[in-house]
C-alpha cells in the first residue's frame, strides 16, 4: 500500500501498518510527539490500522487537533481520578472543548479545594505512566460490562447505538471508559493541565433529567503555554460582566426578586438611558421610522393567530389556564402581532409603503434556569425592535437598509470587528417546526445570500436557525468565556401578512399582501450593556459613563470654585459630580480611576482665579490646566461625535 504524506512524498508498506508504527517509521522523534493521524482528511486514534492507499498527516501538539486528543486524554485521567477519590459518583461524558474540556459526574457538587485534590491525583496517575489501550466489544456485551461497573449512564449511551455496532473503550492503568477516541499512546504524555472550575449541568442538556457535576479543565503540551492560558483567563475575569457590573454597581440580582429579573442600578439605567435614547432619535429622525408603544401582554387569540401559540408556546409567560378560564392571556415574548394591527388600523395604500415601525419593547422569555446569566440571559429584557411592512420590490432595498443601520450601531459602539454574521435557514427534515412551502425558504434565503454577497459580508449558513415563519441574518459576538450569542437580528418574513390579512392597495386597486422585515437595530439592551462591559473592561467610551468627570477641590477652600464648575459642566448636559471629601487629593484621584471615570478635574487656587481646571485624563494622563470654556468644548465634542478615545498610558503610569 502507499502512504502519501503531507509534503507529497510516498512510503510503501507490504503489510498493514498502525498510523503510530508509520509515525516511528518515518522517525522515532516524530512518534514520541505524535498525537493522532489525519487519514484521507479525518483525525483517527494512533493504534488505528492503515491497510490501503491514503493521505497521512501526523498529527502533534502544535496542531489544533492534536491539542484535542491531549485535552481528551487528560478528561480520561480527571475521569479516573474522580472515580479514586469519589467511588460513588457515576461517570457520563468527558469532551475535548474550544479551550479545554470538561467531564460530568453524577457526584455531589466539587468544591475548590476538592478540585486540588482531584489535581494532585491526576498527577499520580500520569507519573504512574500506564500505558493506554482501546479495546472493542459487541453491543450486548458493552452493555452488560457497563452495567456490572454500575455505571447506568455509559449504558444508556451504548443502548442508543445501533445493535450491531462495535462498541469501544480505553483502558488505562485498569481504569476503563467507554470512547470512540482518539487519546495519546500513555497517560505520561500529559504535561502541563489545570482544573478551572465546576458547575451545575443537566444529562444530555436537559433540564428535566438528572443533574450532574461538571468539571472544567484545560491542558497544554507545555508549562509555558498553560501559564499564558491562566493569565488569560485572569483577564477574563476581570472583564466578566457578571462580576465587573456588579463591582461597578451597573447591575444586581436579589434572590427574592427572581432568576433572570436583573436590577439595574442608577449607572446602568443611565448607561442604558444614553444608548435609548441615541437609538430612538437615530432611527425617527435619520432613517425614517415611526413610534409606537403596545401592550406587555395579550390574550392567547393573538398569539394563535400569528403562530406563536404552537411554535413557541414553552418559552412564554401563560397567565391563566385555557381549560379552567374564560380568557388567558400572556406576556409578549415579541413585538410583531402587536405592530401588525397598529398598520391594519388605518387602510394603507401601495404610496404609503414602506411604513417602518419602532418600539423600545420589553418583552418576556421563560428561559430554563440553567441557561440565565448575568444580563446576557434573562427572563425580562428590552430591545430596539422594529417591523417594516415593505412592498415586495421595496424588500431588497430596505433589508440592505437594516444591515446598514446595524453595521452603523456597531461601529459607534466600536464592536463591530468582534461580531460574525450567519445566514440562519430552515431545516427541511424537521417540517413541524416552520410555516410556508419549501419553495418559498428557499427563494427567501436565496435574496438574503445574495444582499449578504453584494455587501461583502462574510457570513456562515446555520441550517435549523431560522424563525419558525422565515430565514433571518443573526449577528452573533463572544463573551469573554468564548460563548456566542446574538446580539442583533434582521428577519425576512413573507408570511405572516398573509396569517392577520394585511395588505395595501396597489396602483390598480387591488389588495396585495406586503413583505414584513422584523429587526432590531442594537438588539437587547442589557446583552449589549453586558457585551459593552465585558469589551471595555469597564473603561466606556466617554458618550456612553454614567459618570462622565468627577471635579476634584484640592480643600473644602475650594468647593465653592468645584460647585461653579459643576453647574456650568452640567448646563451641557455632561454627567459630572464632585468629590468635596475630607481626602488628600492624591487618594480621590485614585479614586476616580478605580471608578473609571474619564475625565477628572483638579481645582485649586491657581484654577479658581484663571477660571481654569487642571485635567486629567483616562486616556493620557495629566492633560495640563485648560480654561473652563475650552475643556467643555472638548468634552462636548467627543460626546456628541461619539468618540472612542484609545488609552495612550497604562494605568500604573497615570
Amino acid at each position: 500500500m502507499k502512504v502519501t504524506l503531507k509534503d507529497g512524498s510516498v512510503k510503501e508498506y507490504a503489510q498493514p501498518m498502525s498510523i503510530y508504527d508509520i509515525a516511528a517509521d518515518i522517525s522515532e522523534g516524530l512518534a514520541r510527539v505524535a498525537c493522532a493521524g489525519e487519514v484521507d482528511g479525518k483525525v483517527e486514534d494512533l493504534r488505528t490500522i492503515i491497510d490501503k492507499d491514503c493521505e497521512l498527516n501526523i498529527v502533534t501538539a502544535n496542531d489544533e487537533a492534536g491539542l484535542r486528543v491531549i485535552r481528551h486524554t487528560a478528561s480520561h485521567i480527571l475521569a479516573e481520578a474522580v472515580k479514586r477519590l469519589f467511588p460513588d459518583a457515576k461517570v457520563t461524558i468527558g469532551p475535548a472543548i474550544d479551550d479545554g474540556f470538561y467531564y460530568d459526574f453524577d457526584a455531589e457538587p466539587f468544591s475548590r479545594e476538592d478540585l486540588d485534590n482531584l489535581e494532585a491525583e491526576m498527577k499520580k496517575i500520569i507519573k504512574e505512566g500506564h500505558k493506554i489501550e482501546r479495546f472493542t466489544m459487541p453491543r450486548e456485551e458493552a452493555i452488560r460490562f457497563m452495567e456490572e461497573k454500575g455505571e447506568p449512564y455509559k449504558v444508556e449511551l451504548i443502548k442508543d447505538l445501533p445493535e450491531d455496532a462495535e462498541i469501544s473503550f480505553y483502558d488505562q492503568g485498569g481504569f476503563v471508559d467507554l470512547c470512540a477516541g482518539p487519546h495519546l499512546m500513555s497517560t505520561k504524555s500529559i504535561k502541563a493541565y489545570k482544573l478551572i472550575s465546576s458547575s451545575m449541568a443537566y444529562w444530555r442538556g436537559d433540564s428535566n433529567k438528572a443533574q450532574l457535576q461538571r468539571i472544567y479543565g484545560t491542558a497544554f503540551n507545555k508549562k509555558e503555554e498553560l501559564a499564558a492560558y491562566l493569565e488569560h483567563l485572569e483577564d477574563i475575569k476581570k472583564r466578566d460582566h457578571n462580576k465587573l457590573g456588579r463591582e461597578m454597581e451597573i447591575f444586581t440580582t436579589v434572590d427574592v426578586i427572581g432568576q433572570g429579573l436583573p436590577l439595574l442600578l442608577p449607572k446602568g439605567a443611565k448607561m442604558v438611558q444614553k444608548m435609548q435614547r441615541w437609538i430612538e432619535d437615530l432611527e425617527d429622525k435619520e432613517w425614517g421610522y415611526v413610534r409606537t408603544k403596545t401592550p406587555y401582554m395579550a390574550k392567547s387569540d393573538l398569539y394563535k393567530i400569528s403562530g406563536h401559540w404552537d411554535h413557541y408556546n414553552e418559552g412564554m409567560f401563560v397567565l391563566g389556564d385555557e381549560e379552567k378560564d374564560k380568557e388567558v392571556l400572556a406576556l409578549r415574548p415579541m413585538t410583531c402581532p402587536f405592530q401588525y394591527y397598529c398598520y391594519k388600523n388605518t387602510q394603507h395604500s401601495y404610496r404609503d409603503l414602506p411604513i417602518r415601525y419602532g418600539e423600545t419593547s420589553t418583552l418576556f422569555r421563560n428561559e430554563d434556569s440553567g441557561e440565565m446569566h448575568g444580563l446576557t440571559r434573562v427572563r425580562q429584557f428590552t430591545i430596539s425592535e422594529g417591523h417594516l411592512i415593505v412592498r415586495p420590490d421595496q424588500m431588497v432595498e430596505e433589508f440592505k437598509n437594516c444591515l446598514a443601520l446595524a453595521k452603523y450601531c456597531l461601529t459607534t459602539l466600536g464592536v463591530e470587528e468582534d461580531v460574525t454574521y450567519h445566514l440562519s435557514k430552515w431545516d427541511p427534515e424537521n417540517r413541524e417546526k416552520y410555516i410556508g412551502e419549501p419553495e418559498v425558504w428557499e427563494e427567501t434565503e436565496q435574496h438574503i445570500r445574495e444582499i449578504l454577497t453584494e455587501l461583502e459580508i462574510p457570513f456562515v449558513e446555520d441550517v435549523g436557525e431560522a424563525a419558525y415563519y422565515g430565514p433571518k441574518v443573526d449577528i452573533n459576538a463572544r463573551n469573554v468565556y468564548g460563548k456566542e450569542d446574538t446580539m442583533i437580528t434582521i428577519q425576512w418574513d413573507a408570511l405572516l401578512a398573509e396569517k392577520f390579512d394585511m395588505y395595501f392597495i396597489d396602483q390598480n386597486g387591488e389588495k396585495v399582501r406586503p413583505y414584513i422585515i422584523h429587526r432590531t437595530s442594537m438588539g437587547c439592551y442589557e446583552r449589549t450593556l453586558a457585551w459593552l462591559i465585558e469589551k471595555y473592561a469597564g473603561k466606556f467610551p466617554t458618550w456612553l459613563c454614567p459618570e462622565q468627570v468627577r471635579i476634584l477641590p484640592i480643600s473644602e477652600k475650594y468647593e465653592e470654585y468645584a460647585q461653579q464648575v459643576r453647574k456650568e459642566l452640567a448646563k451641557n448636559d455632561i454627567d459630572v459630580t464632585v468629590d468635596n471629601r475630607s481626602e488628600k487629593i492624591g487618594f480621590k484621584i485614585r479614586e476616580a480611576r478605580l471608578a473609571k471615570v474619564p475625565y477628572m478635574l483638579v481645582v485649586g487656587q491657581q484654577e479658581e482665579e484663571d477660571k481654569t481646571v487642571s485635567v486629567r485624563s483616562r486616556f493620557a494622563g495629566d492633560e495640563g490646566i485648560k480654561p473652563l470654556d475650552e475643556f467643555i468644548d472638548q468634552i462636548c465634542k467627543e460626546i456628541r461625535t461619539k468618540e472612542i478615545r484609545k488609552e495612550e498610558v497604562q494605568e500604573e503610569q497615570k
